[in-house]
């Protein structure tokens, strides 16, 4: 399919990526952020537009921008009337493409990073259409770019992203908090990488990663726990995020 990217984030050099190393032709980058569509045009051997009223003609329009801009982006353009319009995000209902009468969505269940190679055809791709033909076409394409893909609707795939969050986000803020840690005591971040990979392993290996969950609130070790709660006091966000945490192991782990 004629492909053209809309966006110049990391969802959108990703999805550029995958569909330029693909059996698909990308046609062009439409980004306002001229630097970084010119960069990722380049890296994919198309072009850049700079992104107005105007479009080139493509069959497939992805739009990889964020979830906010989403919807005003989709009432600004005019797309021809034939073509799969489809956007890229978890949490955004497909309805936030207005009228487009071959609307879409086409999530990729993956953090991306600026700079970052991944293998996209290890990545679940979760679709949402309008139409069978839409349909169809779209999950021809998505099937040249990953091995694993799926159907969900707007509300299954929000409550996905919910559980995302979770496992992605708010567990990288954990290991931030970590080197927050390490760092006040001149200590380098390396020293919890072979114990990062070592619990990511077990859980990856786990059918529930509740069952492989260890450390003193799991045990319910009140010793311990006050003398870590003692060595953050001074911050108030960390000891509330830690008194939660530490509950909400202890309760799990008692039904199991």
């Amino acid at each position: 399919m004629k492909t053209i990217i809309i966006g110049s984030g990391n969802v959108a050099e990703a999805m550029a990526k995958a569909v330029a190393e693909s059996a698909n032709e990308l046609v062009a980058i439409l980004a306002r952020n001229r630097e970084r569509g010119e960069m990722i045009a380049e890296m994919c051997g198309c072009r850049h537009v700079e992104l107005g009223v105007e479009l080139p003609t493509a069959d497939l329009y992805i739009i990889s921008i964020s979830d906010r801009a989403v919807e005003e982006l989709a009432k600004e353009l005019v797309f021809p009337a034939e073509a799969i319009v489809a956007h890229t995000a978890g949490g955004v209902s497909i309805d936030a493409l207005g009228t487009i009468k071959n609307r879409a969505v086409l999530y990729p269940l993956q953090t991306f990073t600026k700079g970052r190679k991944i293998e996209f055809g290890r990545i679940p791709l979760f679709l949402e259409y309008t139409n069978q033909e839409t349909g169809e076409k779209l999950k021809a394409f998505a099937q040249t770019l990953s091995d694993s893909v799926y159907e969900a609707d707007s509300t299954l795939r929000s409550k996905m992203h919910v559980a995302a969050v979770f496992a992605c986000n708010f567990v990288n803020r954990m290991y931030g908090i970590g080197y927050e840690l390490l760092s006040k005591e001149s200590l380098p971040f390396d020293i919890l990488k072979p114990l990062i990979e070592e619990t990511c392993a077990k859980a990856l290996d786990s059918k529930n990663p509740a069952s492989v969950q260890t450390g003193p609130a799991v045990r319910n070790d009140q010793n311990t726990m006050q003398k870590h709660l003692q060595y953050i006091e001074d911050d108030d966000t960390k000891t509330e995020i830690y008194k939660l945490i530490s509950k909400d192991i202890w309760e799990t782990s008692k039904k199991i």
